[in-house]
């Protein structure tokens, strides 16, 4: 479980003006939750992740993880509980490397390192297995540098990387906007695969409200750093598109079509 509190958080531009983007955020995940997060440009959304991961350090408030303050937790250290897939099928992966090499990186991750770790063969057959499962025939391209993939390919071995240790929280920031709509959908579902074989905390920030509705347990939505909406069970179960349009309305969020898609 994952709780925020009293989140706060200003950037300032370069001339000084102050941009507040969490005023005080509450916001508990419990465990085994898959959350789709949308909201308009600025909401908050890849901020949020990013205070999650280390990246970002808040003003105030505090992070909790498992019962933990993680507040002040440098950010690689806080790796070992928290993985993250980039929008970016570029990030997360070494492109001169291997597939092999990067699948041995990934899974020893934290341990301490040696020359032969990246040649980590006496898990051949374990990996062969884990990238069988998505059905991409990554499983044959073992010693192909990760440089020649497809952007698909790319992705999915980036999310196989991220859950191979099963960390207690997986963030996907909009990870498949960089995708053509085919290869996205691919993704989306063997992220679905993943995260509910492995009961894997998840938060999934996208831009696609069809999609955050299709995927997860749970959806939020973000505006001016503050959950307007939280919708799960069967709620969430009975949403359209439609009626999420119509509650934005009737909440007077004053969002456009373009600021929500």
């Amino acid at each position: 479980m994952i709780e925020i509190k009293n989140l706060h958080k200003t950037f300032f531009s370069e001339i000084g003006t102050a941009k507040p983007v969490f005023k005080g955020l509450d916001l508990k995940i419990d465990d085994g939750d898959f959350v789709t997060i949308i909201g308009s440009n600025g909401a908050g959304k890849s901020t949020l992740l990013n205070v999650i991961n280390g990246q970002i350090n808040p003003d105030g408030g505090d992070i909790i993880l498992n019962g933990s303050n993680i507040t002040n937790i440098e950010r690689h250290k806080r790796s070992k509980w928290i993985s993250q897939v980039y929008q970016d099928p570029t990030q997360g992966t070494a492109p001169s490397m291997t597939v092999l090499e990067n699948l041995s990186m990934a899974k020893n991750k934290g341990k301490r390192f040696n020359f032969t770790f990246g040649l980590d063969t006496k898990n051949i057959e374990f990996y062969k297995n884990q990238l069988k499962s998505i059905g991409l025939g990554l499983e044959k391209q073992l010693f192909t540098q990760v440089g020649l993939l497809s952007g698909g390919q790319r992705q999915c071995l980036s999310l196989i990387m991220a859950t191979l240790n099963h960390p207690d929280i997986l963030l996907l920031d909009e990870h498949t906007a960089a995708l053509d709509p085919q290869t996205s959908e691919i993704i989306l579902e063997i992220t679905k695969e993943i995260v509910e074989k492995n009961n894997i905390t998840s938060l999934m920030i996208t831009h696609n409200m069809q999609d955050a509705i299709k995927y997860g347990n749970r959806l939020i939505m973000l505006h001016s750093g503050e959950v307007i909406f939280d919708i799960k069970g069967v709620e969430k179960e009975q949403l359209t598109v439609e009626k999420l349009l119509e509650m934005f309305k009737k909440k007077d969020a004053q969002l456009s079509d373009k600021d929500i898609f």
